[in-house]
């Protein structure tokens, strides 16, 4: 008799878990939305429970349980009845990851995760061209699995806090933390359990393996944990094994690349260059096919992303901004003060630590659920119902010269199902103008 496994929330990885496992296992896949791909999997043998978590998934024993990352356990009664019944909620990656044989370079950390794993796959393609990026970045590791069981692939992977509650036996050759700053605290209980979790991106890493951590972040620093990996600090400001030598990036004093060559802007991406170089260094690739490949890169969507010129204003993207932290980035890579459009969902972490930022702010147009907290940090700043009105505000207010910057401080959900659906109609409304 088949084994039964429960995947709970579908989105991307839930569906792709899904297909991957349905031709070993009896799966069933419940989601208090409806699920799009209901048809499709229902061909395949998935037993399809759209809509809500029904009660007749509570009888049923099963091999294990796989759980959407996003699925908070607060207040969840369903989830809760498994969790007291002794069960283990896995993620996505890893069940995909123990299908297969794989190398793995694993990158955490609060801000910079989506760019440093898309640069890695950039510069793993030049070993196999079948080499990614899969991960938080929204393409599941169980979609290259179920397509490339047998192939020998090294693929990076950006890991969020939510997925490392589900990992046991993940190993990565070499994983790295970018930062550590506050964030989803809505989530996690406390700032200590978001960075400790953080944190056990290395936990199964041997001698052998590496684990790059950033030495100019005090959190960092003073979480670094126990691990059998070989510890590699990273600094923009002092000497460590992996520094800057005036434009010259070194490892072990041996160059690595001149950072002048970099199209993405801003020192957080020197920093974010550095590691994936790093890290691509240790799975193999030469450094004369890393410097190609970074002076090739420009950037990622929704990140400090160039839009449009109108009118000698420049309109940038950056979405992903979802905490006060990562806006911190963005207005730092610009050297002259911006027009900030800001506001979202709001994730109780408080907007305090911007403050000393401000000075780059010119103008600032607020919306969605954090509005008023953002008008009494910059009391002139202009309040918006929705984004919409803010761009419409910033174009008629802008003069040449100018950038207006999308960087919300926030998450996307009070008016948005994800930031990329943000940007994407942020850069829509750009267009339009």
């Amino acid at each position: 008799m088949r084994k039964k496994v429960l995947v709970v929330g579908a989105a991307l990885s839930g569906v792709a878990v899904a297909k991957l496992l349905a031709p070993n296992y009896d799966v069933y896949l419940t989601d208090l939305k409806e699920i799009p791909e209901q048809e499709e999997l229902e061909a395949l043998g998935v037993r399809v429970f759209p809509g809500k978590h029904p009660s007749l998934l509570k009888v049923l024993d099963y091999a294990f349980i796989v759980k959407n990352p996003g699925i908070p356990l607060q207040n969840n009664e369903f989830l809760s009845y498994f969790k007291e019944r002794g069960y283990f909620f896995f993620n996505e990656i890893e069940i995909a990851s123990s299908l297969v044989n794989y190398r793995y370079g694993a990158i955490t950390g609060t801000n910079g995760k989506t760019t440093t794993t898309t640069l890695l796959g950039e510069l793993l393609k030049k070993a196999n061209k079948l080499n990614c990026a899969v991960g938080n970045n929204g393409l599941p590791l169980s979609d290259i699995v179920r397509e490339y069981p047998h192939e020998q692939l090294t693929l990076a992977v950006e890991v969020a806090g939510f997925q490392l509650l589900g990992m046991q036996r993940f190993h990565p050759e070499v994983s790295a933390c970018l930062n550590l700053t506050p964030d989803h605290v809505d989530y996690f209980g406390d700032l200590e359990s978001y960075y400790r979790t953080k944190m056990s991106i290395c936990k199964n890493q041997t001698s052998e393996d590496w684990f790059i951590y950033n030495l100019d972040d005090e959190n960092v620093v003073k979480y670094l944990p126990q691990t059998d990996a070989k510890l590699i600090s990273f600094s923009l400001t002092q000497k460590a094994d992996l520094y800057l030598d005036g434009y010259q990036v070194k490892l072990f004093a041996e160059d690595l690349f001149d950072y002048r060559i970099l199209k993405i802007v801003g020192m957080h991406n020197v920093a974010n260059a550095m590691v994936a170089a790093a890290m691509a260094y240790k799975l193999g690739i030469s450094i004369e096919d890393i410097i190609i490949t970074l002076s090739e890169f420009k950037g990622v969507e929704h990140r400090i992303q160039f839009v449009r010129e109108v009118a000698g204003v420049k309109y940038y993207n950056d979405s992903k901004g979802t905490n006060p932290d990562s806006t911190i980035v963005a207005l730092k890579a610009f050297e002259k003060p911006v027009i900030l459009l800001a506001g979202g969902y709001d994730k109780k972490t408080g907007f305090d630590s911007i403050k000393p930022y401000l000075d780059k702010v010119k103008r600032m147009y607020v919306f969605g659920e954090t509005k008023d907290q953002l008008k009494e940090l910059y009391p002139e700043a202009i309040i918006c119902e929705k984004m919409s009105e803010a761009i419409a505000l910033a174009h008629q207010s802008a003069v040449s010269g100018d950038i207006v910057l999308l960087s919300p401080m926030c998450a996307s959900w009070d008016q948005f199902p994800n930031y990329e659906v943000r940007g994407q109609e942020f850069a829509k409304q750009v267009e339009e103008l």
